[in-house]
């Protein structure tokens, strides 16, 4: 019996080493919002639109998730992505597009590379959508860490 004792208790901290040199895939996970508003498109427009975005990143499986919701913007939502690496009053190519349907709310996943996730945890990423009626973007909104 005390053999017994002594033998799960060495399992015990052992299995507690193991989690103690493993915290990558305990990571905990990191929010992110953004602010949409012509103002912040470069060039800024005069949209009434606004919209907002609340994301998720999962450091362990290197997943994004994330929800955007708009409202009044000059027509349906053409496109809509996150571009980087840009600061804000700069522009950058799409990195993460959205998948339609583009009707608010926007929702949608990607998994993101070391480099993508290294700029998005640095504010190097934006969210934009386009429309007719603005062609290279009506809304923005710079990514940050936060909720």
């Amino acid at each position: 019996m005390h053999k017994l004792l002594i033998r799960t208790a060495v399992a015990g901290l052992a299995t507690a080493a193991l989690f103690a040199l493993t915290p990558g895939a305990f990571a905990q996970a990191v929010m992110y919002k953004a602010d949409l508003t012509g103002a912040a498109q470069v060039p800024p427009n005069t949209t009434k639109g606004t919209g907002a975005l609340m994301a998720t990143y999962d450091p362990a499986g290197k997943k994004l998730s994330y929800t955007v919701t708009y409202k009044d913007l000059g027509g349906p939502a053409t496109a809509a992505h996150f571009h980087g690496p840009a600061a804000a009053g700069a522009n950058a190519g799409a990195v993460v597009p959205a998948s339609a349907p583009l009707a608010s709310p926007i929702k949608g996943e990607a998994t993101l590379t070391d480099a993508q996730a290294a700029d998005l945890a640095a504010g190097r990423w934006y969210f934009n959508i386009h429309t007719a009626a603005n062609p290279p973007g009506e809304i923005r909104g710079q990514v940050m860490k936060g909720m």
